[in-house]
Order: structure tokens, then sequence, then C-alpha cells
């Protein structure tokens, strides 16, 4: 069949921005709410859903603070990012900015938004658990903070299991020899009708982050250089390319196939593997798809090494032009720490990364909302990652075209290993 690379919407590229300054602020000690009737600017990407919530929650908080008006604006995840990096470099950026860990330190780096620690007053932070504030900070400046967080996990599909008489691992102790031994046992007891797995990483950073933590490897340092070691990386592949052989996993072209798909449409919503990865909050529509029962178990190795880590699915940011960031640290405040918000928002941005907001909204949570949330609450969590460094970006496809070589033959794991950090390299050191 012929070859797609898939991209997961990350399409558009940053226009390069302007070592700006923050300006308005004057300082943290001229961080103030005015008496004074204010406009402010509110900018996130999205579908119409998140629009209308979104609608109600600043009505809500403009209800609370009737001298404070807020103008939201919304764009697809492709415009946003093109609209964002024009009005920024025109000293013209909205107040309040949803931002995403790709794109933060690229604007984080140049000044362009605002270290929240110059908020404090207005915005609490200190709901928030260390380790989730830690995913929103540059150089230890507070530049965003988190919404919703996420995690990854094994996704298994119990049915299968029951079906093929297959016992379901314990996550406390299982190893990726174990995992290995599993998928091939589901392939042979369904006599080649599924296969165990799909591919166990190689599509994100996600999951080559992951990897790297379990082999005592880190994807970036702390200084944002590129520091996965090319025998790391090389490994996770042969892992896979051994699974293809045994038919443990899914052939390089079935995972093409079902990546393209989406995640509806993939193979583990479809029921043509039994286990698959995908971040916990992936867990609702899989489960709407599917109709089958599907549980989430920490990935192999998690629970003695803790290679895992908190990931948030966007963030909040004050922009440093704003002219009044106080007023913009209170809709942020009201957002994250407010009840009124929680009620609104849900987990339509994710499950929320203020604990007391996420136990807010508990009660209501369908089935998937629900097993997302106890995963969270229940899988080690190691520290937070380095935020992806201004380049670095476009690493998902990138990721995906090498690994789509290497399995379907066109590469070595270790070639492709030195390739694509190479020029992962080079995608950095352009952007610095």
């Amino acid at each position: 069949m012929q070859r797609r690379l898939i991209f997961k919407g990350l399409g558009a590229s940053a226009v390069a921005l302007p070592g700006l300054a923050a300006c308005g602020t004057g300082g943290g000690g001229d961080v103030e709410l005015s008496d004074e009737p204010v406009t402010i600017r509110m900018t996130w990407w999205g579908a119409d859903t998140r629009a209308e919530l979104t609608d109600q929650a600043i009505a809500a908080f403009q209800k609370e603070h009737p001298n404070i008006t807020v103008k939201g604006e919304f764009k697809d995840w492709a415009g946003y990012w093109d609209a964002l990096a024009t009005t920024t470099a025109a000293n013209d950026s909205p107040d309040v900015i949803q931002m995403d860990e790709l794109y933060l330190a690229s604007y984080g780096d140049r000044g362009t938004l605002l270290d929240l620690a110059d908020t404090s007053d207005f915005l609490d932070t200190s709901g928030f658990e260390a380790a989730t504030l830690e995913t929103g900070q540059i150089d230890g400046a507070q530049y965003a903070i988190p919404i919703g967080a996420g995690m990854l996990a094994s996704v298994v599909n119990a049915d299968l299991f029951a079906q093929y008489g297959v016992e379901l691992p314990d996550d406390t102790t299982w190893t990726w020899d174990d995992y290995a031994a599993i998928a091939n046992e589901l392939t042979e007891k369904s006599g080649g009708a599924i296969n165990g797995s799909g591919l166990t990483g190689g599509t994100d950073a996600g999951s080559i982050r992951y990897w790297a933590r379990l082999h005592g490897n880190e994807l970036y340092g702390e200084n944002g250089d590129v520091t996965l070691d090319p025998a790391v990386l090389a490994s996770l592949w042969e892992y896979n390319l051994g699974l293809a052989e045994s038919g443990g996993i899914e052939s390089a072209a079935q995972s093409v196939e079902s990546q393209s798909a989406g995640i509806e449409g993939g193979s583990l919503a479809t029921g043509k593997i039994a286990m698959g990865f995908g971040y916990n909050t992936q867990i609702t529509p899989l489960l709407a798809a599917s109709g089958a029962d599907l549980r989430l178990l920490q990935l192999p190795g998690n629970a003695e090494a803790a290679a895992n880590f908190i990931k948030p699915s966007m963030y909040w940011a004050v922009s440093s032009q704003s002219e009044h960031p106080a007023e913009a640290a209170t809709l942020i405040d009201f957002l994250v720490n407010h009840e009124a918000a929680a009620d609104i928002l849900g987990t339509e941005r994710g499950i929320p990364a203020n604990p007391a907001m996420r136990e807010h909204v508990a009660a209501d949570l369908d089935e998937g909302g629900r097993l997302a949330v106890d995963y969270i609450e229940s899988a080690a969590a190691g520290p937070a990652v380095v935020v992806t460094p201004p380049g670095g970006s476009g690493f998902d496809p990138m990721i995906q075209r090498y690994t789509q070589e290497v399995m379907f033959g066109e590469r070595t794991p270790q070639e492709a290993a030195e390739a694509f950090i190479d020029e992962l390299k080079s995608e950095i050191d352009a952007a610095a």
C-alpha cells in the first residue's frame, strides 16, 4: 500500500518572533487592578463547542468583575499560531493566551510572555502540585499555568483478553519483556485474528521521552539541547521490529493505516489490537468508538522507574505586552481556581490540572472521565520534562517519518536514530 505521513495538526510553523521585552507591566510592583472600566482580549484555538463554553465562562467572570470586559477570539490550530505570531511581532498580542507546550519556549524565551510571579496577588497557584506547575516553567520563570493534565497510559481491551483466554497484566510489576510476551500470546491465541498490540512508540514526543527516561536518558537537557542517545532511540525501534517479526504488533502497513484513521477509527478502537498506547484523556473517544471494556494501565516499567510525567493539555499565559496584566491574571485565576468556571468548562480542555477543580467535577464525569481521573491520581509520575525548545515543534511528524522508514526496512534503527537526532538538532539550532 502507499504510505502516508501522519501529521498531528502540526502543520503551522510559528513566525520568527523578535526579542521583545516585557512591556506594560512596569515590573511586579506596578501590577494592580484598575478601578476604571478595562477591556482585555483572550485568545484560544478550538472548535465551536469550546468557544460556546468559553463564552459562558467569560460571561460568569464579567458578572463577578463588571468593570472588566473580555473580548474572546478563537481560531483553528493552524490559523491560531500564525495569527498569534503575527500579532506578537506587531506588539499587539492578546492579553490572555491559550498556549501549547510545543510553543511555550518559543514565546517565553523571547520575553513575550509575562512571568506570572509578577501577578501572584491576583493569580493563586498554591492549589497546584509542584510537578504540574513546573510544566509551565522555563529557567524557573512561571510563564504559563496548566489547564488540563494528562499522562501516557497503556490502553488494554479487557474483552479481547477474556475472549482469547489471556490474563490481564499486573501494571505494578510488568516489564517490556512481559509486554512482548503478552502481545505475542494474544496474537497466537487469536489465530491471527488480531495483533496483540500496536506500535509501542515512535509516533510522538511523549513515547520517546518515556522510553529515554526508562534508560536513564532524556530527550532534552535543561538548557534545551538534544540529549537523546541514538542508541536508546535505536533500541525502541529494534524492540518494535522484533515484535513485528513475531506478529505481536501490527505490520508497518497496518500501523500507518491505523494512525491515519485517527483515534476513533484506529486499530484499538476497532478491536484489531488488544493493547495500545495513548494519553489517559483519550479514553473517552476510545470507549465511545469501541463499545469495549477498556482499561488504563501504567506503562511497562513505570511503577518502579516513575519514568512517566504529567503533560499539560494546554496552558493559560499572559502576554508581556499586556497593559492590564492584573486583570488578565484575575481572569486566569477565575478559569483555573473557581468552581463557577469548572461547572461550565468541565473537562473540555482536559482533566483539570488543579486537583480541587478535578475533585469538584468528578461527580459529573462520564465513564471515560472517571477512568482518566483515577489513572492520573494513581499512576506514578516522575519530574516534569524539559519544555520543548524553540525549533522542536515539528518533532512528531519528523519522528513518524523516521519510524516508518525503519519499520518498512528503508533504514537500520541506528542509522535512522543518528539521522533523526541530527535533523532535530539542526531545527533547534536554526531557531536559536
